[in-house]
């Protein structure tokens, strides 16, 4: 008689059989997770190529606008469809060939991981991008400065009130015009940020093309007691158009 084994049969535990199938699922959860895991990476990177961007603010040029640690997001499609960018606002741009003349070499892996952990906002950006406030555009006269030490443009006196407390609108003396498709950026932080007023005696003069600007900063998404719009500012509205160029 097989009274034995049928005993030990019923003795099996009721899901003896379906242990198996159950790690299955486990492991293909994981995989799916890994899965939805790199499907979003992926789907941030393009967002952040094509529509927006984070921006990890890496000194106090921007003071007091924009602080160190400040994760700023920037608009790509600001000036994607015929918009230019104007007097006062603040651009995240690529300096190479007028910022910085030469780029240093880095590692393919390195430079691929670390550009990828800037794009997401994880690390700071690259050594060639800066964000700056556009203070004159193509066809402008910028000069500094008037009796009241004010930097004028197109002739008229500009009252910056987004300054660093305490900071001249600038230190060095300068007469330009601004050649058309190009910009003329300071930091909002004048005695502690190194803009176009550093590169007068470089090739272009400190200009910065305007094909090399990313986009617009628009906002600080991080960290969540700093949310909100990247402040505007109505000190250009007097500015006129320069003749046959600029806009404001």
């Amino acid at each position: 008689m097989d009274t034995e084994a049928k005993h030990t049969e019923r003795d099996l535990p009721p899901d003896a059989e379906r242990q198996p199938e159950r790690r299955s699922r486990f492991a293909l959860s994981w995989r799916t997770t890994g899965l939805l895991g790199l499907a979003w990476a992926v789907g941030m990177l393009l967002v952040s190529h094509f529509v927006i961007q984070p921006f990890q603010i890496p000194s106090g040029s921007m003071e007091p606008t924009l602080q160190v640690g400040d994760r700023v997001i920037v608009n790509k499609l600001a000036y994607r469809f015929g918009a230019v960018p104007a007097r006062g606002d603040v651009v995240v741009f690529d300096g190479t060939g007028s910022f910085v003349r030469t780029v240093p070499e880095e590692n393919p892996v390195t430079g691929l991981l670390r550009g990828a952990a800037a794009a997401l906002g994880l690390a700071e950006p690259a050594d060639t991008d800066f964000v700056k406030r556009v203070v004159g555009v193509g066809g402008d006269r910028v000069t500094c400065c008037d009796e009241e030490g004010r930097i004028k443009v197109n002739g008229v006196p500009v009252d910056e009130g987004y300054l660093h407390p305490g900071d001249a609108p600038s230190e060095v003396r300068f007469d330009i015009v601004v050649p058309d498709g190009t910009l003329w950026v300071m930091g909002d932080h004048r005695g502690q940020s190194r803009d176009s007023r550093d590169h007068l005696g470089a090739p272009g003069g400190g200009m910065v093309p305007v094909d090399m600007v990313v986009g617009r900063a628009d906002w600080i998404g991080w960290p969540a007691r700093r949310w909100s719009g990247v402040d505007t500012t109505d000190a250009f509205g007097a500015v006129p158009d320069a003749p046959g160029g600029g806009h404001g």
